[in-house]
């Protein structure tokens, strides 16, 4: 069984008889059957054909991303049958027969990674979902002073599952054993720092914390048109209020941005803010009236340059956030 990354194509294959006339590929999904693809084949003379198909897309419709307070991954899983037959449109006799069986995640390959990437890309399992310093092959994050957290994982004994920390923590142990250093940060000059959770490369959710200052900005958009705001009083002559605008403004929205900065990182966690900018769900954790509200953002900033100890000896992003709703409020 495969964890396949569904942001990627995914390929599954049956290399097809001579004498097959038609291939066809059934896609079930969280047991149910999903989609039934049909290939008719062109007609070659010796030998077999190498038949592909792309599930990718199909099965990713049914990932149905939200927030988790648990951390824990949500996935899919994929049973995927190709068979190829004696006559066009999946009619005759069955010849050849291809079963896969995989879970999607959430997730995504680059480029280097080559073709159909499995979670957690190489990296020997079991492991955490997060990025993982190279170079000593340990795994670390940064966290306030008191503040709790989650760290998914992917174990050998109990599959996928988030690790828990507490408010004094300075490191934690999955139940494989696999360590995660904390290292705690002071932020109380700024509060208590903004955490931000995202569905990182390995299609688990994740914190990234912004430690210093944080600055927000309401913009507005709206309509007008010009209202004729005469009257015609019995015995006077035409007339007009001056307290009535004649310049009226309708269809009043607005967009609030928070823009973040993180403090200083090490240069290790750079892949981290390159997985927030790649994306494409993402939530704020604020504060009002003394209770957390986690609400849905977007990456407002579309490019980032990283930052390295030799260039920049100091390594700390600034990263603007909009809400992704309309401040006012026209859910209907």
């Amino acid at each position: 069984m495969a964890n396949i990354a569904l942001r990627n194509p995914q390929f599954k294959f049956i290399d097809a008889s001579a004498s097959a006339k038609s291939v066809e590929c059934s896609v079930t999904i969280d047991g149910t059957l999903r989609y039934t693809l049909i290939k008719n084949l062109p007609t070659i003379l010796t030998g077999t054909q190498t038949i592909n198909f792309d599930i990718a897309e199909l099965a990713r419709d049914y990932i149905e991303i939200t927030y988790q307070t648990d951390y824990v991954p949500q996935t899919v899983s994929i049973s995927t049958v190709i068979k190829s037959y004696t006559l066009i449109n999946g009619g005759g006799t069955p010849i050849d027969s291809a079963t896969y069986t995989d879970v999607g995640f959430e997730a995504y390959g680059v480029f280097t990674e080559g073709v159909n990437p499995t979670v957690p890309f190489g990296r020997t399992k079991p492991t955490y979902l997060i990025p993982i310093n190279e170079d000593t092959d340990t795994f670390t994050i940064l966290a306030p002073n008191n503040q709790t957290g989650k760290i998914p994982s992917i174990t050998a004994l109990s599959g996928l599952v988030a690790t828990s920390f507490t408010a004094s923590d300075t490191s934690v142990t999955n139940v494989d054993g696999v360590v995660c250093n904390i290292k705690r940060i002071d932020c109380t000059k700024y509060g208590e720092g903004k955490r931000i959770i995202y569905i990182n490369k390995y299609g688990a959710q994740q914190d990234l914390w912004f430690f210093l200052k944080e600055t927000k900005n309401l913009a507005r958009t709206n309509e007008g048109y010009k209202s004729n705001t005469i009257t015609y009083p019995n015995g006077s002559s035409a007339t007009y209020s001056i307290q009535n605008a004649p310049n009226k403004v309708f269809n009043t929205q607005a967009k609030q941005t928070h823009t973040l900065s993180s403090g200083y990182y090490p240069e290790f966690l750079n892949q981290q803010f390159e997985e927030l900018l790649l994306s494409e769900y993402i939530w704020l954790s604020t504060f009002k009236k003394g209770s957390g509200v986690i609400i849905p953002v977007k990456v407002k900033t579309s490019t980032v340059a990283f930052k390295t100890s030799v260039n920049d000896r100091l390594i700390e992003y600034t990263m603007e956030f909009e809400e992704a709703y309309d401040y006012i409020n026209n859910i209907r």
